[in-house]
């Protein structure tokens, strides 16, 4: 591989002599400007404003522009000036855990390779002190003309650098996440979980770029005067309503697609204030029967407590004309003895 950079690694008084060279690589299809008319290329060329004429690339170089307009000339022997020493080293400045890193500070990767065999000794000892110490290693360095901020972990064998944005560089995640409240039921939760569980883990191998594939096959088939292929039909979607229904589809498919027995226990039945459903064929419903049912048993009711009053109605006058008679008849019986008694009287008086 190629190196970009030649320096230094700068771990204490120990120096490690190294080669920068890129980790990663795209495989990313580029186009071409064409002209639709002609297919001819569409090129940018480099004029001189002032001179109104192309310049080659040995006749560029760099400039800053102050706020009046004005261009300030900086070669490359001023940078190479700077007062800095990360201008060709990387300097280790810490060694903290790999959790202590936000994912996103993590910008482009590189490898850094041993420059000569008088390099080995000392990379080898920083890799294997890393590994032991389960940490990696921050450090400054200088690349295409500014002071950036890196991260040294193991890779393998080999000591891999991440560059890092700088903390001012990460923006806030402000308005982001949604404004409103949203409670989630434990019974969503449970289902979040059981399709993670479902989906599982994957090989990150088995994953490809489907997209540059279907470009390339596009690519393939107009370059062979053929037709490119047609794009299948869009899955069938819509908003979804029901959260719950959404995820337990969502685990049934994972379970299928991995030829497992997709079995989702239904959720109880919410309780909702529905209206009975209508008669359909002459058939009453079960609600309609079951409040039928009601109805009934409300009239029997009723109707045992109108008959219980009117017996004891009944019963209460009949209690009363006894009581009635009772007196009357003593009442009776008192004016005899009282007649009886005088017509005595009267018979000894005589």
């Amino acid at each position: 591989m190629r190196s970009i950079w030649n320096g230094a690694i700068s771990f204490g008084l120990v120096s490690i002599p190294i080669k920068l060279v890129n980790a990663t690589e795209s495989h990313s299809i580029s186009f071409r400007q064409i002209h639709n008319e002609d297919g001819g290329r569409i090129r940018y060329r480099k004029v001189c404003e002032l001179e109104d004429r192309e310049v080659t690339q040995s006749e560029i170089g760099k400039g800053y522009e102050d706020a009046d307009g004005t261009i300030i000339p900086i070669t490359d022997e001023d940078l190479a000036q700077l007062p800095l020493p990360t201008a060709k080293t990387i300097e280790i400045v810490a060694f903290v855990p790999a959790d202590r890193i936000d994912p996103l500070q993590m910008d482009a990767a590189y490898y850094l390779a041993a420059s000569g065999a008088p390099a080995a000794k000392p990379y080898t000892l920083l890799r294997e002190a890393l590994k032991r110490s389960n940490k990696v290693a921050i450090a400054k360095f200088a690349l295409r003309g500014r002071e950036r901020l890196g991260m040294l972990r193991v890779v393998g064998d080999a000591i891999a650098m991440h560059g890092l944005l700088w903390p001012d560089e990460v923006r806030a995640p402000e308005g982001v996440a949604p404004d409103t409240g949203v409670t989630v039921r434990d019974k969503e939760l449970d289902l979040a979980d059981a399709l993670m569980d479902t989906l599982g883990e994957v090989d990150l191998e088995d994953l490809h770029d489907e997209y540059r594939e279907a470009v390339e096959e596009v690519i393939a088939a107009k370059a062979a005067g053929e037709a490119p292929p047609e794009a299948p039909e869009p899955a069938a979607g819509g908003k979804v309503l029901d959260l719950m229904a959404a995820l337990e589809s969502s685990v049934r498919a994972a379970k299928e697609s991995r030829g497992e027995h997709a079995e989702v226990r239904p959720l109880p039945e919410r309780k909702t204030a529905r209206a009975a459903p209508k008669q359909t064929g002459g058939k009453k419903s079960t609600s309609t029967a079951t409040t039928s049912a009601a109805a009934k048993k409300t009239a029997a009711k009723k109707t045992t407590a109108s008959s219980a009053r009117k017996s004891t109605a009944k019963s209460t006058q009949g209690t009363k004309k006894t009581a009635a008679s009772k007196s009357t008849a003593k009442s009776t019986a008192a004016k005899k003895s009282t007649a009886k008694k005088s017509t005595t009287s009267r018979k000894r008086s005589a």
